[in-house]
């Protein structure tokens, strides 16, 4: 049962603020086809082999790994997938002039496909749509590379200087970007409403900007499915499906 007055209420703190900081996670992708991590249904949970994926040793070290993250990256559904119920609603929350800052965990882009101003966005994982060398730092569009795959190269390096080349998000062992970061900080600091939306709140230092937001003065509010590390801290805590609870609190028809 989605409990709808409490996301009315919590649509009242956003009708009343100016700046609304909005962090995402899978869960908010989840109605578009991309399955999440670690939830129920999550890749993660059905698979815990393709966690080691997500390890930057692994992928620099041995080149199954590799090969196996380049058909994974062939049949990833944000491919074909499009935006959802959550990602419009935060659209139509920036139309109303509320929406400081859209920090995001995602690297599917879809923010952006549902028309999200890129400025606004802070991808602190990066992104799927590029790659990058990681011995030259060059990036280029991933289509290109996937184009190399499908043409038969299992892991094809960087046509620059022959480096191993990855997708331009952050993996497990690597540093996130210190000026996406420190935006994501600045943000969370200078909101009067922080929504956590689809995110459990375990990776960290992400996880952090509840508690930034909180100590600064905003309300926070946690939006998920299942229940996250920040819910004994939240001034509201709204559990359900993201497609539902988000366009009630942002005043969007979805």
């Amino acid at each position: 049962m989605v409990p709808l007055a409490d996301a009315a209420a919590v649509a009242c703190w956003v009708d009343a603020a100016e700046r609304v900081v909005v962090l995402t996670g899978a869960g908010i992708s989840t109605d578009s086809g991309i399955p999440d991590f670690r939830g129920p249904n999550g890749i993660w949970t059905k698979n815990p082999k393709a966690e080691r994926m997500s390890h930057i040793s692994h992928y620099v070290d041995d080149p199954e790994v590799r090969a196996l993250s380049w058909q994974s990256r062939l049949a990833h559904p944000a491919w074909s997938a499009e935006p959802g119920p959550g990602h419009r609603a935060l659209v139509g929350l920036e139309r109303r002039g509320k929406l400081d800052t859209l920090v995001t965990q995602n690297i599917d882009g879809l923010h952006q496909k549902a028309g999200s101003d890129p400025a606004r966005v802070i991808e602190v994982h990066g992104t799927m749509r590029e790659v990058v060398c990681l011995g030259c730092a060059e990036r280029a569009p991933m289509e290109r590379a996937l184009a190399r795959v499908r043409a038969g190269e299992t892991d094809p390096p960087c046509r620059s200087c022959g480096g191993i080349l990855k997708s331009a998000t952050v993996s497990f062992g690597q540093s996130l970007d210190p000026g996406d970061l420190d935006r994501a900080v600045a943000a969370a600091r200078r909101a009067e409403v922080f929504l956590a939306v689809g995110t459990t709140l375990t990776v960290h230092p992400v996880a952090r900007l509840p508690s930034i937001a909180a100590r600064a003065g905003a309300r926070v509010a946690t939006l998920n499915g299942e229940p996250t590390d920040f819910d004994d801290r939240a001034d509201a805590v709204l559990r359900g499906a993201i497609a539902d609870l988000l366009p009630v609190v942002c005043r969007s028809s979805g």
